[in-house]
């Protein structure tokens, strides 16, 4: 079965909208063997819209069609698909109830335009919405699967999966679709291709797709097969040797972010560790306490963005930075060791560098970065040079400052 889904909504052609419902949509279709191939994002205009549905009747067995079921007059998905289908609108008198019950039950008076809610296709199915009061609609025609879910995310995402779910194993195609995912630090995306190349083009099935993202590669594995444990043996078969040609370049097998990996290894070995960060301003710390239960491992940082900062909050030495810079080797190193000693950690960890635009000079240019590792076996200081403009140098000083870690405590 193929599938075609359609985001309806202005904002979401402007740079303030992102359409994350498109690709929840997609993993949970192809987890039911179902392919997805065209996704489509649709302003809040009749013409257009309607131009949209048309072709995506001529093409998929299934459409989905994400947001405009609200109440307001640029709410237009229902009225345009009735119009197209031929299935005049009716009210239907238990969503009109519901709707009244759940403003009652909120206590607030229910605007008349809410009523536009209880519209329903005629033939249609509605689906309950347990978070709002726009309901989905599911509708038949011809053999084609018409699904109307509403657009916020924490509203459409139990509907899909509670009354959608069910509904589509039992219709969708007969095999399986699964994915994964491998990421790579530490090697440019043409470097990748010419390792796993020769390992990847005899097959057909898993297909493979390389990516570049912000400090890292990724390598997509996609398989087909009769069942979930064949498509499984599949991604197994060429990942495995995937993995064993990148190596240690290979941070994640399953998707998971370079600082859930860190984490996992620093809580394994019962490990702690603390930052001192300057050119970073504390990315590094935001992306490790993003990590579930990040308290077991991660003591702490501080923003030594300033030299004072850095000799009261890290015990840099002051004639240290008077000699060598603020920017340099030893004073990242001090920094490492500093905070180390401070916060009584396992590992301490001192970036210092120069994020642009400005402050760069012949011999410090914008992107230097010294990085700097103390454990217990001593200190190593690694010095880099990123291009790009200031928020690419900081996230690339955060991720090989994650990298440094990862590759100390996997050791």
């Amino acid at each position: 079965m193929d599938a075609e889904i359609i985001a309806v909504g202005s904002e979401l052609l402007t740079p303030f909208g992102t359409d994350t419902n498109s690709l929840y949509l997609t993993g949970k279709l192809n987890a039911l063997g179902i392919e997805v191939r065209y996704r489509i994002i649709a302003g809040d205009d009749h013409d257009r819209l309607t131009d949209a549905f048309q072709n995506a009747l001529r093409r998929s067995a299934l459409i989905i069609l994400t947001g405009g079921l609200g109440p307001t007059e640029d709410d237009i998905t229902r009225n345009v698909v009735a119009e197209v289908l031929g299935r005049p609108l009716r009210e239907n008198p238990e969503i009109r109830s519901r709707i009244e019950k759940r403003f009652e039950s909120l206590n607030r008076s229910m605007p008349p335009n809410n009523l536009r809610q209880s519209l329903l296709p005629e033939g249609a199915q509605w689906l309950e919405n347990a978070h709002g009061t726009a309901p989905g609609i599911w509708i038949e025609r011809d053999g084609v699967i018409v699904i109307l879910l509403p657009g916020p995310p924490r509203e459409l995402e139990p509907m899909f999966e509670s009354h959608c779910m069910p509904l589509l194993e039992r219709v969708g195609g007969k095999e399986r679709i699964r994915t994964r995912v491998y990421k790579i630090i530490g090697l440019p995306e043409s470097e990748v291709d010419r390792v796993i190349a020769p390992l990847y083009t005899p097959y057909q099935n898993p297909a493979t797709t390389i990516l570049s993202k912000p400090g890292t590669i990724e390598v997509h594995l996609r398989a087909r097969a009769a069942s979930e444990e064949e498509a499984e043996a599949l991604l197994g078969e060429l990942g495995d040797k995937i993995e064993l040609a990148l190596g240690e370049h290979v941070f994640s097998a399953h998707g998971e972010s370079l600082e859930e990996v860190v984490g996992m290894y620093l809580m394994m070995k019962q490990l702690t560790l603390a930052v001192a960060e300057s050119c970073t301003g504390g990315l590094v710390s935001e992306r490790l306490t993003r990590v579930p239960g990040s308290s077991n491992f991660f003591l702490g940082g501080a923003v030594c963005y300033s030299n004072e900062l850095k000799i009261r909050l890290a015990g840099v030495p002051a004639a240290l930075i008077e000699r060598e810079g603020a920017v340099s080797k030893t004073v990242a190193h001090a920094l490492s060791e500093g905070i180390r000693t401070r916060a009584a950690s396992s590992i301490g960890v001192g970036l210092t560098g120069i994020a642009g635009p400005g402050g760069g000079s012949a011999e410090k240019p914008v992107g230097l970065v010294f990085i700097a590792l103390t454990d217990a076996r001593g200190t190593s200081v690694r010095e880099f040079r990123f291009p790009g403009e200031r928020q690419r140098v900081r996230y690339w000083a955060s991720q090989m400052a994650l990298e440094m870690i990862r590759r100390r405590v996997r050791d």
